[in-house]
């Protein structure tokens, strides 16, 4: 049973075949001669099944190999232009791990915002924080990759706007699950992978609004690809993938959404009925309708996966796996570095079925009895 949603999407089948297609094409997207127009307009349309997918124009979008470099060429162009950063404690290291290495020995240009126990900034600081330092960069992420918490950005975009800075958002686990619409987030850039919803892993996207005064800054330096954002031939089946999960994942978010949300619900009820002193994690904010973060408290979350080898989840972020410290999401949240440790996270998607989730309740709880007993424990489920 694949539970892991937030980690990668199972392939949709409309991203399979787009792809294979594509490879089948022998075209370089630049070049002038029918095989390479062919290529050119399958990026483009993948350009436009995603603009459809965001409201926005395809000519705001930059294709890149993920959200980590999406994230990386955004901070990077907004800091060499105006040179500091508000984020929060619980981003993506893609986000906070870029803004530290662009700070360097200039620690005061960099405001790390802490969060309250439901995972979320408190806006009043925020603005207070933008206000006061002259901030001109506030990247704060749309959703938790964890938690799945999801942040109200109007606040943010507002204190921001209101002094002349931009706003990023990492949207990587928001785009394709639940609808995103930039013409109402006033959002100057956007980050996004296609493998969160259902598109093909190393094809990811930025969005940058028309007219932000944002200067060129590209990490990679060649040909004037992506209209000079990112050199290098472009990932033709990745970017059609990549559409085809857009197109296919907009057309579905009616449905999928609150169906996945009920399984999510069942999930955590039968949990947390069966296994004693457990909790959920953010579940006093707004969520994405398919991540659950449960705590088992002594109850070690490796040991746990260890003993359910037939479903598949985390113990965090898939991101920061190997990592020998506990997640800085859950720290931040208030939880003790044993409670963090001892977290587990499932996520649901698409193609999730409740017969599934039954199954997994029942080995997860298998598991956290061995795992209890093993541990001498008599708290058992």
């Amino acid at each position: 049973m694949y539970l892991d949603y937030n980690a990668t999407a199972p392939l949709r089948p409309e991203a399979l075949k787009a792809t294979c297609d594509a490879l089948h094409a022998v075209g370089n997207a630049s070049s002038i001669h029918h095989h390479g127009r062919d290529a050119a307009s399958k990026v483009d349309q993948a350009r436009r099944q995603l603009a459809d997918l965001l409201n926005c124009s395809p000519g705001e979008i930059v294709f890149t190999s993920g959200a980590t470099e999406a994230n990386n060429l955004a901070l990077q162009a907004a800091y060499a232009e105006r040179g500091s950063i508000i984020t929060s404690a619980v981003e993506h290291p893609a986000v906070l791990e870029t803004a530290r290495a662009l700070v360097g020995d200039t620690p005061d240009a960099l405001f790390v915002l802490p969060v309250d126990h439901k995972g979320l900034t408190d806006p009043d600081a925020l603005k207070a924080t933008v206000e006061r330092y002259g901030v001109s960069l506030v990247s704060v992420m749309l959703a938790n990759n964890e938690t799945g918490v999801i942040t109200d950005l109007t606040p943010a975009i507002d204190a921001a706007h209101a002094v002349g800075a931009l706003v990023h958002t990492d949207a990587t686990q928001y785009a394709g699950r639940l609808p995103l619409d930039l013409g109402d987030l006033d959002v100057d850039m956007l980050s996004l992978s296609a493998h969160k919803f259902g598109g093909p892993q190393g094809i990811g996207a930025l969005f940058i609004r028309r007219g932000t005064p944002l200067p060129q800054r590209p990490l990679v330096f060649g040909g004037g690809h992506e209209r000079g954002w990112r050199a290098g031939t472009l990932n033709v089946p990745g970017i059609a993938g990549l559409g085809a999960a857009a197109e296919a994942a907009r057309r579905q978010l009616d449905q999928e959404a609150p169906r996945i949300a009920k399984l999510r619900d069942l999930l955590e009820g039968e949990l947390l009925t069966r296994i004693p002193d457990s909790y959920i994690n953010g579940v006093a904010a707004p969520r994405l309708p398919g991540v659950t973060s449960i705590t088992l408290p002594g109850t070690p979350a490796d040991a746990v996966l260890a003993s359910m080898p037939e479903v598949a989840a985390s113990d965090g972020s898939a991101c920061s796996a190997g990592a020998p410290s506990p997640s800085h999401v859950l720290l931040a949240m208030g939880l003790s570095r044993e409670d963090a440790d001892s977290t587990v996270r499932f996520s649901l998607g698409y193609a999730t079925t409740e017969q599934e989730i039954h199954r997994a309740v029942d080995i997860a709880v298998g598991a956290v009895t061995h795992v209890r007993a093993v541990m001498g424990s008599t708290d058992s489920p």
